[in-house]
């Protein structure tokens, strides 16, 4: 196989489209973006195949001419995209890549059968639409059969990522931790929005509002790891400002329960004053919680 193989991408989503991208401007050559038979999937995939000088086609239609084949749909859609393939192509030789953060390669494990080396190449990077993000010095986790594992690692590195090895049983704490770093991050930042609009803020104002102190705490989260960037009352110790926020969070009882999961984290891993306080502090607020 050439130092630089040609790739499908099946799927054209997020991800699919970041990937494609990345690895065009890389040098690589997108052979064909891979889509399902309804015509939203296939209008996507003409137009990413466009900008990366590809083919379009159905997985009927597919020709599967390259040598490596980048599985970029759903978690619950890889077994099933795998088995649509299977017969497309002979896969010996061949290298399939999927791109979940929770399974492994033994999703691709019928290509495996066929003759593929599989392995699972998971970039710990956050994918939505309408932004598409660089993938320089994003950490990818690499795992799977030695020869796919050996071409990831030489993908990676173009790209400009970082690569990481993960063992299979490791995955699904793996991609938990990723979700705290994005997807319940931004969960947190909407709730926030909801208790700012008990202060008389509207959501979209109170998002602007939020923001450079947003990007601070992350800047000295990165400079000065989590005990150096926590503030605030936990850390002055300050019981009757954590039970002034509980009372007036009773009216939005979701909110109320975050901060009592939060904060009861933050006095299990960050520094502060008044713990065991704190601790039963919120202990019956989650108790006065549960008996309403």
């Amino acid at each position: 196989m050439s130092a630089k193989p040609r790739i499908a991408i099946v799927g054209a989503g997020s991800l699919a489209s970041a990937l494609a991208v990345a690895l065009h401007d890389a040098g690589y050559a997108i052979d064909e973006i891979v889509s399902r038979e309804q015509a939203a999937s296939l209008r996507r995939a003409r137009r990413l195949a466009r900008q990366v000088g590809a083919s379009a086609a159905t997985v009927a239609r597919a020709r599967m001419q390259a040598e490596v084949v980048w599985f970029c749909v759903p978690d619950g859609a890889i077994t099933g995209a795998a088995e649509s393939l299977a017969d497309a192509v002979e896969w010996k030789g061949r290298v399939a890549l999927h791109s979940s953060g929770a399974l492994t390669s033994d999703e691709l494990a019928l290509l495996r059968r066929r003759g593929a080396a599989s392995a699972s190449v998971h970039p710990l990077m956050t994918f939505v639409r309408g932004s598409r993000p660089s993938l320089v010095d994003v950490p990818f986790a690499l795992e799977g059969d030695t020869a796919a594992v050996r071409m990831a690692r030489r993908i990676v590195k173009k790209l400009g990522g970082r690569k990481y090895s993960i063992r299979k049983e490791d995955k699904a704490a793996y991609h938990a931790w990723g979700t705290f770093a994005s997807p319940l991050l931004t969960a947190l930042l909407v709730t926030g929005e909801h208790v700012a609009a008990a202060a008389g803020v509207r959501r979209k104002a109170a998002r602007q509002m939020m923001l450079a102190m947003i990007r601070q705490t992350l800047a000295n989260y990165a400079a000065l790891e989590g005990a150096g960037a926590f503030s605030g009352p936990i850390i002055r110790g300050d019981i009757d400002t954590v039970k002034r926020h509980l009372r007036t969070l009773r009216s939005i009882p979701l909110a109320q329960e975050v901060y009592v999961s939060l904060a009861r984290a933050a006095l299990a891993y960050l520094p502060g004053k008044n713990k065991r306080t704190l601790e039963r502090t919120l202990k019956s607020s989650a108790r006065k919680r549960a008996r309403n």
